[in-house]
């Protein structure tokens, strides 16, 4: 199954505790149909003590959020952007806007 968002996508987040936020798109997970947003579900992430670094830390990080809670945003229209995929003049599947029907690639 093909996913309808890829990485350095921006996109609104529309279920959750990040309800409304935008963020663009670092890595897409597709076993687990998931993607990992840029500053949003931010989890603490502890790490123990090594050789190398003597003193253990904690970091912030984004957690993966479910590719179901999120939607692609337009730039242009500024508003969010239901996704399809068609042929485009090269023969190509390529996905657009189901609202505008302009090509998004």
């Amino acid at each position: 199954m093909k996913l309808k968002i890829k990485k350095n996508d921006t996109v609104k987040v529309i279920a959750g505790d990040e309800k409304g936020k935008t963020g663009k798109v670092i890595r897409v997970i597709t076993a687990e149909n998931r993607a990992v947003v840029e500053g949003l579900n931010l989890v603490t992430k502890h790490y123990k003590p090594t050789a190398q670094n003597t003193s253990g830390r904690i970091e912030k990080i984004e957690a993966p959020i479910h590719v179901s809670n999120l939607m692609l945003w337009n730039e242009k229209s500024k508003n969010v952007a239901k996704i399809g995929r068609k042929l485009n003049g090269e023969g190509k599947n390529t996905r657009f806007d189901k609202r505008t029907g302009e090509f998004i690639d």
